[in-house]
């Protein structure tokens, strides 16, 4: 199933995506609590989704709206975002690494404070940052607790799947020493208002059996700035909800980013070390993110999640 969140007379709504309708569970179900919020649903578990199949077959015409009608938000805010960079060689390959890239899961985190969903403004603030850059990336969403997890249960362990972009401001992320030793501060680099917008759905796990084998995109007002599978990371979804779940007890709604391929804009930029060659098809960047620019981040199997760039 693709789950999605939608405002209706107000207020935000849960959603079953069908084809080009959105059915609203709570009307669906007559108000049952566990289709109140994503969360809910998720920490419900099995149950609530054999509920949400046969409801989503059997809803009435009152339960149902047309999806160009209703106005899509983020399909969850989630209680933590753990965030994996440099997980992808081709990324590495682009930009200045630092002692450990592509040897571990890079390890920073995002807030609730970043989440925006479909449609919404991603803020272009000149006092925060001269090189805003955008990343498409998959997004893991736990379903069930554990901590210790080993890589052969981890997938067990997930709800579902759906597109992410990783703003991040690159001037406040990549520092240099003068020997030419690159390290990265990743708290102001990459959390801060509108840096994470997620959606448009989540797709459930039980269509998505492989999450290696997706395909994903990213376009810059229509230019074609990455395009690579999941099958290219360095660590799998599995191994990297086993990592996370080292240092936190995974929890329903918990949310795992899993990194970005090449095409970032921060490959051109030779200031802050960008030194990759994009191979036929790509188009390369020629300034980071401004005002007015449109962004989709897209992964095949789940969706589009568009965004524009807009000043604050």
């Amino acid at each position: 199933m693709r789950f999605c969140r939608f405002v209706r007379d107000g207020a935000p709504r849960l959603g079953v995506l069908s084809g080009e309708s959105v059915i609203d569970l709570l009307i669906a179900g007559n108000g049952a609590d566990m289709f109140n919020s994503m969360t809910e649903l998720i920490e419900a578990g099995a149950p609530a989704l054999e509920t949400a199949a046969r409801l989503a077959g059997t809803a009435s015409k009152d339960a149902r709206f047309p999806l160009s009608s209703v106005n899509l938000k983020a399909p969850l805010v989630p209680s933590t975002v753990l965030c994996s960079g440099s997980n992808y060689r081709s990324h590495n390959a682009e930009k200045a690494n630092t002692p450990l890239s592509g040897k571990e899961p890079e390890f920073f985190v995002k807030t609730s404070d970043c989440v925006i969903g479909p449609g919404e403004n991603i803020m272009c603030d000149p006092v925060l940052t001269q090189k805003l850059d955008c990343e498409a990336e998959l997004a893991v969403i736990i379903g069930r607790a554990g901590r210790h997890i080993a890589a052969a249960d981890a997938l067990d362990h997930v709800f579902g799947y759906t597109v992410a972009n990783d703003v991040t401001a690159r001037d406040r992320q990549v520092r240099q020493t003068a020997e030419g030793v690159t390290w990265y501060e990743l708290g102001r680099g990459k959390a801060f208002d509108t840096s994470l917008p997620l959606g448009p759905a989540i797709v459930t796990a039980d269509e998505i059996p492989d999450p290696q084998q997706l395909t994903l995109r990213c376009h810059v007002n229509g230019e074609l700035r990455q395009h690579a599978s999941t099958a290219e990371m360095i660590w799998t979804c599995a191994e990297l909800v086993h990592f996370f779940s080292i240092n936190f007890t995974l929890k329903p709604g918990m949310v795992i980013l899993t990194g970005t391929p090449a095409g970032t804009a921060w490959s051109v930029d030779e200031e802050l070390g960008g030194s990759w060659t994009h191979p036929p098809g790509l188009t390369p960047a020629t300034r980071y993110c401004q005002p007015g620019d449109e962004i989709e981040c897209e992964i095949v199997e789940i969706g589009i999640l568009g965004n524009p760039i807009a000043a604050p």
